[in-house]
């Protein structure tokens, strides 16, 4: 079975400042059925600055791999839903890839709206080059993170990367270990919000400057890639 019309909508929603939603994706959340949220909550407040009454469920990664079915079941069903995450768009660094995926295998139509993502402002005001560059997400915890470390070391493009405030410190030590104190970086958290920051130098006047206070705020790290000047 197949579904002409989009039964599926993934919407962008701002990673700080709550004007950052498009007006088609608002019309999106105000006229699908049901609203796939990875936390009620957050998206809750969104959904209340815009008086947007639509129903919502928990969709995350705790809970995707058993919801899927039944949501596939609903949407052939006729029912129209929208995937949004906690902040940018869903499926980078956020559940959605195993619904898209589901939906494809179903014959349904998905629409992507374009919108925020919180590294493309970073690499933008990175400084760094921007024809060619890697998204790698958040690097392994611990399982092949050495390997990940070695590999990014050797790579020419511009690198992008998520990290937690409290493990910065951290991943910044690690990758002046493999790239060079003298790597050119950048740094940028709380990307449009109040106390948005970005920090541009070498991997080690960036330590420094983070080693001084307390880090709070999403985390996008862009690294120059090697032998590469800005």
């Amino acid at each position: 079975m197949s579904i002409e019309e989009t039964a599926l909508y993934i919407v962008p929603t701002p990673i700080g400042n709550l004007e950052d939603i498009t007006m088609r994706g608002l019309r999106m959340l105000k006229e699908v059925d049901l609203i796939l949220a990875e936390d009620t909550r957050n998206t809750g407040i969104l959904l209340k600055h815009y008086e947007v009454s639509t129903s919502m469920m928990s969709y995350h990664i705790f809970n995707e791999h058993k919801q899927v079915d039944y949501l596939i079941k609903r949407m052939l069903n006729g029912e129209k839903m929208a995937l949004v995450s906690d902040a940018g768009t869903p499926a980078i660094s956020d559940p959605g890839y195993l619904l898209v995926r589901a939906c494809l295998d179903h014959e349904i139509k998905i629409e992507c709206l374009p919108g925020a993502t919180a590294f493309v402002p970073a690499l933008v005001k990175s400084g760094l080059p921007t024809e060619s560059f890697v998204f790698e997400g958040f690097l392994p915890h611990k399982k092949g993170r050495k390997t990940k470390l070695e590999q990014l070391s050797e790579e020419k493009r511009t690198i992008i990367l998520y990290e937690s405030p409290h493990r910065l410190i951290k991943a910044l030590d690690q990758l002046i270990e493999h790239c060079g104190a003298e790597r050119q970086a950048s740094v940028s958290r709380e990307i449009s919000k109040l106390f948005e920051e970005t920090v541009n130098g070498t991997l080690q006047e960036i330590k420094t400057h983070f080693e001084a206070k307390k880090v709070k705020g999403e985390i996008v790290m862009v690294i120059g890639g090697k032998g590469k000047k800005s």
